[in-house]
């Protein structure tokens, strides 16, 4: 029988979640009432005390207590919790995870869930679930649902709401799931001015017997990329639209963080990575744009998105990042340069074409590279184009083979 950890402040909100461990157990599934709170005695017995929660990270939360921090305890709940819901699933004890809280318990709560593979069922109903919810979710896949009313008793609303939670986790711990696919993993990275070329190359490598993950480059999407990089499960890289770079280096709303592209290292993946959209810096609507890029050239994409052209200064720092996270990859490495265009709209008559700001990206990639780089008199989403960066991972994906298996013997006869 599946198991469906319980989490939740139990000190305040003890009922609430000894309701909806209920409905769960009422379609047919166990479950584990885990206490995060740290105030006045549970006001629910849970399977997993506090202190147990604690001890998972070796912290001692009678000291954290007697200082009556809130927010230290918060934190301290929020350091344990991951480590016991990661070896709890691990070791096959837990098969999803519910909660149900406020600002503190929805901190608690998600810190956990994100230590949790992506598509282990996670659902949090909280009452932060209709602004903005990226601190909690990060890059894994939980499911958030708006509490309407504070989490603060059983009524007709809370528990209707409740009851609907409860039987979608218990669906999403039911659902069958389709892993049939043994084919290995290429992961790859699109924007709307680089589709063109992206579904190309992905066809030919889907064609070459890999399975191809695309990813939006929009902060987000490039941060979920290199979690999934960074736990092993790719074989190669398609990175053909760095552009969070150029918001990373400018101020652009879609910024990955200073790790994008950390993630090939870490895992030893061959990558092949291209300059795709570097051209532009994502903003919001045109008036939210800050008054010191007022004189920038811009370009509206949509009504909420605007798209600013990186200068010669900016695009040689793009440059400059992109060969140096390159050059920190032990695996086999190529960065592919479109010299025509970067994206749809940097081409010669298109609105972002500037000779001068896209020589300094190349100039600076070519000087600051150590890792192969080819040149190709193209645009980016040329067909010509995504069929070389397509054969060009073939290539490399190969070469990382061949190393390994000549690696291979002197590793087990080292091992003897």
């Amino acid at each position: 029988m599946p198991t469906i950890a319980v989490i939740g402040t139990l000190d305040s909100k003890g009922p609430e979640h000894a309701f909806i461990a209920a409905q769960i157990r009422s379609h047919g599934i166990d479950t584990l009432l885990v206490d995060v709170g740290t105030g006045s005695e549970p006001q629910a017995k849970p399977d997993i005390t506090r202190e147990q929660v604690a001890a998972a990270a070796e912290i001692d939360l009678e000291a954290i207590r007697g200082r009556q921090d809130r927010g230290e305890c918060v934190a301290a709940m929020s350091q344990s919790l991951p480590r016991l819901l990661a070896k709890l699933a691990n070791d096959g004890k837990i098969h999803g995870v519910i909660s149900l809280g406020g600002g503190g318990g929805t901190a608690i709560s998600t810190s956990g869930m994100r230590a949790l593979p992506v598509g282990f069922p996670k659902v949090m109903v909280s009452t932060l679930a209709s602004g903005n919810i990226s601190p909690y979710v990060g890059t894994k896949d939980i499911v958030m649902i708006p509490s309407v009313l504070d989490v603060n008793g059983l009524n007709r609303i809370s528990k209707l709401i409740f009851t609907r939670a409860a039987g979608a986790i218990c669906g999403m711990v039911n659902a069958k799931e389709d892993l049939s696919s043994n084919k290995p993993l290429i992961v790859a990275s699109m924007f709307g001015n680089t589709t063109k070329c992206v579904n190309a190359a992905k066809e030919i490598l889907e064609d070459a017997g890999y399975e191809v993950l695309v990813f939006a480059a929009t902060g987000a999407g490039g941060q979920a990329m290199e979690s999934l990089i960074e736990s092993g499960m790719v074989a190669g890289i398609l990175d053909l639209t760095t552009t969070e770079w150029a918001d990373e280096i400018v101020g652009g709303v879609l910024a990955a963080g200073p790790g994008r592209l950390d993630a090939m290292t870490t895992a030893r993946t061959p990558a092949v990575i291209a300059p795709g959209c570097v051209d532009m810096v994502n903003f919001g609507p045109r008036d939210t744009i800050p008054e010191q890029f007022s004189e920038r050239l811009f370009y509206i994409h949509n009504p909420q998105v605007t798209l600013m052209r990186t200068d010669p200064v900016e695009c040689a720092a793009i440059g400059r990042v992109i060969a140096e996270k390159a050059n920190a990859n032990e695996a086999p490495v190529a960065i592919l340069n479109p010299l025509k265009a970067v994206s749809e709209i940097n081409g010669e008559g298109k609105p972002f074409h500037d000779p001068e700001a896209d020589n300094a990206l190349f100039t600076a990639i070519r000087e600051n590279a150590d890792v192969d780089v080819v040149d190709y008199d193209l645009e980016i989403n040329d067909p010509a184009f995504a069929e070389a960066a397509a054969a060009k991972l073939l290539e490399l994906l190969r070469k990382s083979d061949a190393v390994e298996e000549t690696q291979r013997p002197l590793a087990n006869h080292n091992s003897q």
